[in-house]
């Protein structure tokens, strides 16, 4: 029976030294959780056996237990490493359209060939549907997707609206003769300024201003105040007619020979506090802060000529010049906004603390991608070890429980960060010592039990 018993020491020290030896090989492994090997003696004895004089009968191997304590925190430049600060491990599938779930602590992730998110193993990282404000629709794992990230952002949107805050210096000269008005020579305006607009399709399109401080009131073809001046627009070096605009004309000179044609302009006129004054309401043709262009589409009767029959040529574009002014300051633009996006190109990715992905765009969009599904659970060294650094649920793990980052137990996400093996290198050594000196010891108890057996066969 000794035979047995130092053998199951034997046995015993040899699991203590895997259980080391993988630790050690490990060290340099992100998310990887050490494991320690835990022993129980044997003993055994029936009714009719002396409790006082019974022997053990060695040691045996009760389990291997994961210990799941936090590893360090490392920074990288990397914004797709993520490492979990708390509890809480990171939500796998192995393929896009799979219900089977596996779990992680290690955050080194890349982008595959078709813009999703996955370990280098190629599993899929699960994230929650969330809704505008970034709140998630269903805290379940039944219903989270695998984490795209699109290389462009959505359908472009026409402009329809441009916001101005400019000014218009007060001391400028008038223009002697507005009829000449040459969007190619500076001399015949005074000011000019330019915006992107976008068409239907996403392509862009410049609007410029032309401002020109007139002596004339072309409404009413009399002398106008000295704060009296005209605006046209151009957009792509073409006029735009303006709705409700005054007919006037305006010379070319690009060509071979001069030409003139027709355009509908803005007259704009400022009061002696350089406030934009609105006429309208007294039935003038002077045209008030919001100005409105013709449909901007095929040349034609009601249309510029602006875009071509690929997009939509209904397009028409309201300027509001509510920040208009006329002080005795330079030609100043304070604000040029417009409503309008083209197809934006990915410029960058954020992952917040709360696990939220946030994708941005070249066209200024920012596109909200799911939260970062997360799970706990009750006894997390029950889990299942499938390599990889990666879990899988049991019946002695418990089922897996939904969570998001820094809600309950659950721990925050740290972005371009990873976790670390969490072995102690200096403690896994001194293990090591241990359980080589336990397996010589036990090695020492064989070979004198051997001795003590031959001695006896000896005997005569």
């Amino acid at each position: 029976m000794s035979f047995n018993t130092a053998l199951s020491g034997l046995n015993a020290s040899q699991k203590h030294l895997d259980v080391t030896a993988n630790n050690i090989a490990n060290v340099n492994t992100i998310g990887f959780k050490c494991s320690r090997a835990e022993f129980a003696d044997v003993y055994s004895q029936s009714i009719f056996s002396n409790a006082k004089t019974t022997v053990g009968n060695g040691v045996t191997t009760a389990t291997v237990a994961q210990q799941f304590h936090q590893g360090s925190i490392e920074s990288t430049q990397n914004t797709l490493d993520i490492a979990i600060k708390g509890d809480g491990f990171l939500v796998l599938s192995p393929q896009v359209n799979s219900q089977t779930r596996t779990y992680t602590r290690a955050g080194a992730l890349e982008v595959n060939n078709e813009g999703y998110v996955v370990t280098p193993q190629g599993d899929y990282l699960q994230v929650y549907d969330t809704n505008d404000d970034g709140t998630v629709k269903s805290v379940s794992l039944d219903s989270t997707k695998a984490l795209q990230i699109p290389s462009t952002a959505g359908r472009p949107t026409m402009t329809s609206k441009v916001v101005s805050s400019m000014n218009l210096p007060a001391n400028t000269d008038p223009i002697s003769s507005p009829e000449k008005f040459d969007p190619n020579d500076s001399s015949t305006f005074s000011a000019s300024t330019s915006v992107v607009t976008y068409d239907s399709l996403g392509n862009d399109h410049t609007a410029t201003y032309y401002f020109l401080k007139s002596n004339q009131d072309l409404s009413n073809k009399a002398a106008a105040s000295t704060n009296t001046w005209q605006m046209y627009i151009f957009m792509d070096g073409k006029p735009v007619d303006i709705q409700n605009g005054i007919d006037t004309k305006y010379t070319d000179t690009t060509g071979t020979e001069v030409k003139t044609y027709d355009i509908k302009c803005a007259q704009l006129q400022f009061d002696s506090n350089g406030q934009l004054i609105d006429n309208t309401v007294k039935g003038s043709k002077t045209v008030p802060q919001y100005i409105k262009t013709e449909k901007l589409g095929e040349e034609g009767e009601e249309g510029a000529g602006v875009l071509d029959g690929s997009c939509d040529g209904d397009q028409v574009i309201d300027f509001n010049f509510a920040g208009l002014t006329q002080y005795a300051s330079p030609f100043s633009v304070a604000k040029l906004d417009q409503d309008g996006s083209t197809v934006g190109q990915l410029t960058g990715v954020e992952i917040a603390s709360d696990g939220l992905v946030t994708a941005s765009y070249s066209n200024s969009q920012t596109t909200t991608l799911g939260k970062i599904a997360m799970a706990t659970f009750q006894n997390q060294q029950g889990l299942t070890q499938i390599g990889d650094t990666c879990w899988k649920q049991s019946v002695a793990s418990g089922e897996a429980v939904p969570s998001q980052a820094g809600v309950g137990i659950c721990g925050k996400i740290e972005s371009s960060a990873l976790e670390d093996s969490n072995t102690n290198l200096s403690n896994e050594l001194v293990e090591l010592i241990e359980a080589q000196r336990n397996y010589q010891a036990n090695s020492k108890s064989l070979t004198a039990e051997s001795t003590i057996m031959n001695t006896i066969l000896q005997i005569q």
